[in-house]
């Protein structure tokens, strides 16, 4: 056997003072970096070096005492821990501070202190050698994870340098161990000793029923059933009205003879009676910072709705009997709402139940049938919390705004009295009959939009928009979820596979167009699913060139691999072949892999005549461009509108040829044969692409006016602006909704100039500061300054017969 050479250290080590265990070798430990002593040692030796050496730090357990001068070194314990730093993780939120996984090497003993500043550096002497006791190592990493507690006694075991002395130091703690296992085994046995009493007794009392015994073993064990069933009643903390119903059941059901149908349904009723969580609850972590990294941690972005949180954390540190809020996130899908109610749940350290309300009609999925009915069943609030076991869980009540209505009554409205912090303190289950408390459950609904949920619903619950994602928010999610989590499911690692954030960035703007990030998170299924492949086929011929060996014989294994490898190369990855590792993800890998680009239409391509305008929209989905598309031919004056136009929308249309025609010569707009009234012998045809999908609301009202106008005055409406705004038949602009969405559809789009209304340039304040970055806002309050706005140059206005005056 080869003997393991030993582990020699640098005779100067910085050291890294650390108050959170005692690290020791052979064991691994995650450490927070935060002080500034620390803060320089990271800097100065992992960051920057790049020998094997400068990641060797030496780790001594550091007592923090509050008396003492933080700017003064403290005093060092005598013996330390060489430590690998394997691996660092820094970050400035919310503020500047790393992370490190290190390993212990072996111990050492300070022999002097040679500098203290700006980080210490001693001389040091190696205790140990690590390959001479190889089958400690586990003991140490598991005596490592002892409580604090053990703090001390962990010190001491590092001070031990010889054998005897560590297994003087353990063998106490092994004895304590043994003792706690004797203990707990002798509980198990009496807890054994019992059951088996109890089991004992129903022979007995069978004995009693000599005549027919075989039929009435059935009865007995159902008569054992019902006093254990008795006994968790009077046992169960549930209020006294419920008490008293389900007392009166239990003397019912003792009388009922079992073949009774109804038999079955009380005993049902009363163990779901047992089994509700009546008084018992979680206790929430209200713990802020904590509660602030792990959703940034599991959500980037979304900064509206993490405060909204934390603010409900704040609030219940202050006020233990606070009723949980009804909150609601809308936004489009793929955004990560539900995500997002999940993590909430694992940030206050609560149970989590989703509730999916898409497609759901019938009332009684809320509040449960009444008991009378065959099958009859408690509702989805009341069975979700028998299954978390808690009453003060987090539900998700997932697509809120697609419920529907039938003739057995509309769960909308049942909803109500669910989402009324007033009244869901007396919440009543038709199937219960009794009232049970859900204003400790923290409700949180989702929607693609609140156009579908009922006012009364709407008025009920505090709506929190959760807005599309931009590119660089869309770049972060892929790098640090989207990813990881699809070269996980595929088995592949960093090392096979690196996808550059210029690739990231191709694939959102060439093959996806969404406000979410599910698509995104398909086209790297895609790319994985392809490498994956390449890297079983690699391993496959690394195989069947290891079988080759073997038949031919270490003299011909040379001459194989030399013919086999052009094909390996060239052809397909190979694990057993470092250069072929990682694969890089290029353009061109992407257009083998995904096909050839989605979305390559140039905007500037649509706009390259007259009677063409880009207008901004809103949908569930998120924000969109739309075309707007204008032409004139001879006719009676009719105006022809296509597209699966909404009544909003075609009165947005003749609103806006109204407009026009009254101040044609204004602007001096004329129709083919140069007549003032735009409507003489001219037909006109307005046409917004994508006739599949239905389109409506008063926002195309700007669009439309600069279309037409770019029709008329045969001038090109500027490539790079889009528009929203409704109008008025005075020429006024009116606000909108949906401005956010609308602007991050219009940078998707790689536009530069956005004209909105006056009004809506508060709603400016929610744009992320790269994209205001990007684009250029033009407020207007009139379609005069739409009009200047949208062409190059401005619009003229003709004051006086032949003569074009000055811009506005």
């Amino acid at each position: 056997m080869s003997s393991v050479s030993p582990i020699q250290i640098p005779g100067r080590l910085p050291l890294l003072l650390t108050n959170e265990g005692v690290l020791l070798p052979g064991s691994t430990m995650r450490t927070s970096v935060d002080s500034a002593r620390n803060l320089q040692l990271v800097r100065s030796r992992l960051l920057k070096g790049t020998s094997l050496q400068s990641t060797i730090l030496g780790v001594i357990p550091n007592t923090p005492d509050p008396a003492s001068d933080a700017q003064d070194l403290p005093p060092l314990h005598r013996i330390g821990t060489a430590a690998l730093a394997v691996q660092v993780v820094g970050s400035n939120w919310p503020k500047p501070h790393y992370t490190l996984l290190i390993t212990g090497l072996c111990r050492f003993q300070i022999v002097q202190v040679l500098k203290e500043k700006p980080y210490p550096v001693a001389e040091v002497e190696q205790l140990d050698r690590l390959e001479e006791f190889p089958n400690t190592c586990k003991t140490r990493e598991e005596l490592g994870e002892l409580s604090e507690q053990f703090y001390k006694y962990a010190v001491q075991i590092l001070d031990a340098v010889s054998l005897e002395e560590r297994f003087k130091m353990t063998i106490p703690l092994l004895v304590r161990q043994i003792e706690g296992l004797k203990l707990l085994q002798k509980t198990r046995k009496h807890k054994q000793d019992d059951d088996k009493r109890v089991i004992a007794i129903r022979p007995i009392r069978r004995i009693t029923h000599i005549p027919g015994a075989l039929e009435d073993d059935d009865e007995d064990e159902d008569n054992d059933d019902i006093v254990m069933l008795e006994r968790k009643i009077r046992t169960s903390s549930m209020p006294e009205q419920a008490h008293k119903v389900c007392v009166k059941e239990i003397k019912r059901l003792k009388k009922m003879p079992q073949s009774m149908p109804e038999y079955a349904l009380t005993r049902n009723y009363l163990e779901l009676m047992v089994e509700l969580p009546w008084n018992k609850s979680t206790t929430d972590r209200l713990d802020i910072r904590a509660a602030r990294i792990l959703l940034d941690n599991d959500h980037y972005a979304m900064e509206k709705l993490k405060k909204r949180v934390l603010e409900y954390l704040a609030v219940r540190q202050l006020k233990n009997n606070l009723k949980g809020p009804i909150l609601c996130f809308v936004g489009p899908p793929g955004v990560g709402k539900t995500s997002v109610g999940r993590s909430v749940a694992k940030t206050l350290g609560r149970e989590f139940h989703r509730i999916a309300l898409g497609g759901v009609c019938d009332q009684s999925d809320i509040r449960g049938h009444r008991r009378t009915y065959v099958g009859s069943m408690p509702g989805r609030i009341i069975n979700g919390l028998k299954t978390v076991g808690v009453n003060n869980p987090v539900f998700l009540l997932d697509e809120v705004d697609k419920l529907g209505k039938s003739l057995q009554g509309d769960p909308a409205a049942a909803l109500l009295e669910v989402l009324d912090p007033e009244q869901n303190h007396n919440f009543t289950d038709h199937y219960l009959n009794v009232a049970f408390d859900l204003s400790q459950v923290l409700f949180i609904a989702t929607a693609n939009t609140t156009a579908t949920i009922p006012p009364a619903l709407l008025d009920r619950m505090e709506i929190i928009q959760v807005p599309g994602y931009t590119q660089e928010e869309k770049i972060e999610i892929a790098h640090r979820h989207l990813i990881p989590k699809q070269l996980e499911q595929h088995g592949l690692t960093p090392q096979q596979i690196q996808i550059p954030q210029v690739t990231t960035l191709d694939i959102i703007t060439r093959y996806t167009r969404e406000a979410g990030v599910r698509s995104l998170d398909r086209k790297f299924g895609a790319i994985c699913r392809a490498v994956a492949v390449k890297v079983a086929e690699g391993q496959h011929k690394e195989a069947k060139l290891d079988r080759s060996d073997v038949a031919e014989g270490e003299g011909c294994r040379e001459q194989i691999l030399e013919d086999a490898k052009p094909e390996s190369v060239s052809d397909t990855p190979d694990l057993a072949l470092p250069p072929e590792m990682p694969i890089l993800i290029d353009f061109h890998a992407l257009k083998d892999i995904l096909g050839p680009p989605m979305y390559e239409m140039e905007v500037s391509e649509r706009l390259s005549q007259p009677g063409v305008a880009i207008g901004l929209a809103w949908t569930p989905l998120g924000g969109e461009i739309m075309f707007v598309e204008a032409s004139r031919m001879d006719g009676e004056g009719q105006l022809t509108l296509t597209g699966q136009l909404g009544d909003v929308m075609k009165e947005s249309a003749h609103l806006a040829i109204s407009w026009l025609r009254s101040n044609a010569k204004k602007y001096h707009l004329t129709n083919a044969s140069g007549s003032f009234d735009l409507l003489d012998n001219t037909d006109i045809h307005l046409h917004f692409p994508a006739g599949a999908v239905t389109k409506d609301g008063p926002s195309a009202g700007v669009t439309i006016v600069t279309c037409l106008a770019s029709l008329f005055s045969g001038r090109l409406v500027r490539s790079d602006v889009a528009m929203t705004g409704e109008i008025t038949l005075r020429g006024l602009v009116l606000p909108v909704g949906g401005i956010k969405d609308k602007v991050l559809a219009a940078h998707r789009a790689g536009l530069k100039r956005v004209i909105i209304p006056q009004r809506n340039e508060k709603d400016l304040e929610e744009i992320p500061g790269n994209v205001r970055q990007d684009l250029s806002f033009v407020t207007a309050s009139s379609l005069d300054e739409v009009l200047n706005a949208a062409f190059d140059g401005g619009f003229t206005v003709n004051t006086r017969p032949g003569l074009l005056n000055s811009k506005l």
